[in-house]
């Protein structure tokens, strides 16, 4: 007697939604499709608790939408999911960009946070565009203020950008490093993520939030990952807003390594195991001394060792700097 088999076709397809149980996936047909995982997904060294992500390419059963693998990755941004847990949340995967939103005001994003996400970034092999926005609501001293801070970030390579969202001053300039690209956007709650992307998509009409006049932080609309198309070649991952940034496996003899001012300096410590807090011949102290290292940026990196969370307080280190 003949046997009957039921051939399992498989599907590739790209994430766009991440919503913790269902996925929305788009495949090769350009079709959108509802798939959830098949069974426990694990992922080699990470423990997450998403372990499929916007920006994954996935493989499904056609007959019941399961996920059943995850193509391996180009990349993907990781962060702590809450400062007790030993789980880490992805953020998304396969990134050409992640586009940090910051404010100066109304929210206050703090210098800890950016070199937080910085670190992050650096150590999964993410490049970083920062941008801040509401330029349109800061005085001509905040703005003198504000443009000192990202030359900080631009001395030591990073690109940055002054907008404002609402006015879309340097739109053609912000297009053009979105072109071809994958990019990630990032920050707290209240920069401006939503009506950045309203303004990139005409049509799209994402929830934007208020300021609370209590504490003038930003109220969170965004509550999971998604991915829209910017045009053929581009793509932006809007992410919930994100009020401080937990590191996730990173040992304190490794971070200066994803200090772009620092690295280069490392092999010039008297010794190996240098953590550049009062060691003799130490070549970090040295250059933070002579002005080659910005004060803010190792004062950070020292909060970051010592696991001291005061580096995330959003006026903290503003103060210093105004």
């Amino acid at each position: 007697m003949a046997g009957y088999f039921c051939q399992v076709i498989e599907k590739e397809g790209l994430v766009f939604k991440s919503t913790g149980s269902w996925y929305t996936v788009l495949n090769e047909q350009g079709d959108f499709v509802d798939c959830r995982l098949k069974g426990k997904i694990r992922l080699k060294g990470i423990k997450s608790t998403n372990p499929v992500a916007v920006g994954d390419v996935v493989y499904y059963e056609d007959t019941n939408h399961s996920i059943i693998r995850i193509k391996d990755r180009k990349n993907y941004l990781i962060r702590r999911s809450n400062n007790l847990s030993k789980y880490s949340h992805i953020i998304a995967a396969n990134i050409d960009v992640a586009m940090l939103i910051v404010s100066f005001k109304n929210p206050r994003t703090s210098l800890g946070f950016i070199d937080r996400f910085l670190l992050t970034c650096e150590a999964y092999g993410v490049d970083v565009l920062l941008v801040m926005n509401k330029c349109d609501q800061l005085t001509d001293e905040e703005l003198d203020v504000a443009a000192q801070m990202l030359a900080i970030y631009d001395e030591i390579g990073y690109q940055s950008l002054m907008i404002s969202a609402l006015e879309q001053n340097h739109w053609p300039e912000l297009l053009q490093l979105l072109q071809g690209k994958t990019t990630l956007l990032s920050g707290h709650s209240g920069v401006g993520k939503s009506t950045i992307i309203n303004k990139l998509i005409p049509g799209l009409e994402l929830k934007t939030g208020d300021i609370s006049e209590v504490n003038y932080k930003g109220k969170h609309t965004t509550t999971f990952a998604e991915m829209f198309r910017l045009n053929s070649e581009s793509f932006i991952i809007d992410t919930p807003g994100i009020k401080d940034f937990g590191l996730v496996n990173m040992d304190k003899h490794e971070v200066s390594h994803y200090f772009r001012e620092m690295a280069p300096l490392l092999q010039d410590c008297k010794f190996s195991n240098c953590l550049h807090e009062n060691e003799p011949g130490c070549a970090i102290r040295a250059a933070v001394e002579q002005g080659e290292i910005d004060g803010n940026r190792y004062h950070n990196y020292l909060n970051i060792i010592s696991g001291d969370e005061e580096v995330n307080n959003p006026d903290y280190l503003w103060r210093k700097t105004l």
